[in-house]
């Protein structure tokens, strides 16, 4: 098995990182085998199904750039290609890998690019603007892109910032043209700004995580119109901790049984079960992860842990899974510069 680890590289950044950082992972061992130096803000991955490539967005820039993976596990660049927007914080591939779609936060939109045969990349197909509040040249910012179970909707998380609007949109997917469809949206409240959500298993459950009021949000979606309805809203950060938060990564477990919020400043991971029948949360565990600002959460392949890249104390930290409850432990860290992002090759 093969990690993939992106990082922060500029000073800008106030970054270490040199590039992309490829390890062998053999039997819980993690052994650093190659850096891709010279890549800037390599700081999102994605991987495709067979595997063999491997895309980087390039933060606080404008392009993006597709990989090679090697027999050996190492990479190899093939091409970059413009955004044509500014500072790209998010990509995912189309169900069909036909297409890759960015998420632009600094200027507002999300561009469609086409997957060549060969796993490469062509030039801009089309660029979407998420409108913000106001007249032209207002715009909101996303932060991700996250596509439903069924394949057929995009949602994507924005904030609202100076001329945005904090809310969610839903876009309907054209597989074959890769064309995107605004059909509806839901405004978070004052202060909220959505960053990042996720679908449970029976693709009606939706969750996001509100990245400036540190709060996690349940919705009901409407598979047919994709339209969410409000149900519950609950803070990740404890009780008695009176300080700012900066709420950044969320997943969720195979079964949708178990929530994971990361947050920034606090340093933490929240851990919140969800009904069987109603889809409710509840919270379960704040756990501290021993670096600083643990701004991407994943899990291990098997499911069996958590792992947290702490971006600014140069670290990831793995936490084993309680089977029964979900429930965190730490187990283990690794240094590893400014890492913002996990991917794996099993």
């Amino acid at each position: 098995m093969y990690a993939y680890i992106g990082c922060r590289t500029t000073k800008e950044r106030n970054a270490r990182g040199k590039g992309i950082s490829v390890y062998q992972v053999e039997d819980g061992k993690w052994e650093l085998v190659q850096i891709l130096e010279g890549e800037i803000n390599p700081s999102y991955l994605c991987i495709n199904k067979k595997q063999d490539r491997l895309y980087s967005i390039h933060g606080d820039y404008s392009e993006v750039s597709a990989y090679k993976i090697l027999g050996n596990g190492t990479i190899e660049k093939m091409c970059t290609q413009k955004t044509h927007g500014t500072n790209p914080v998010h990509l995912l591939l189309s169900p069909s890998e036909k297409w890759l779609y960015v998420a632009n936060l600094q200027t507002g939109s999300v561009s469609v690019m086409p997957v060549l045969e060969d796993g490469s990349l062509g030039k801009i197909e089309d660029l979407y603007f998420i409108s913000g509040n106001g007249g032209p040249g207002h715009i909101s910012h996303p932060h991700q892109i996250c596509i439903d179970r069924s394949g057929k909707w995009m949602i994507v998380p924005t904030q609202g910032r100076l001329q945005g609007i904090g809310k969610v949109t839903s876009f309907r997917i054209n597989e074959d043209t890769g064309a995107l469809e605004e059909t509806a949206f839901l405004k978070a409240r004052t202060g909220g700004e959505p960053r990042n959500c996720v679908f449970h298993p029976n693709n009606r459950w939706l969750y996001f995580l509100n990245e400036k009021d540190s709060t996690m949000w349940f919705c009901l979606f409407d598979q047919n119109t994709g339209t969410m309805e409000p149900q519950q809203i609950l803070s990740v950060l404890p009780e008695d901790y009176a300080g700012d938060g900066w709420a950044s990564g969320l997943i969720m477990s195979e079964d949708g049984s178990v929530l994971y919020a990361s947050n920034r400043k606090h340093d933490s991971i929240t851990v919140f079960g969800t009904d069987p029948e109603s889809g409710r949360m509840t919270y379960l565990q704040n756990i501290k992860t021993g670096g600083g600002q643990p701004r991407f959460i994943t899990f291990s392949p098997d499911g069996k842990q958590v792992i947290a890249a702490n971006e600014t104390t140069d670290d990831l930290t793995f936490f084993d899974v309680d089977p029964v409850n979900g429930r965190l432990t730490e187990k283990e860290m690794l240094a590893t510069e400014s890492p913002v992002c996990v991917v794996f090759k099993v």
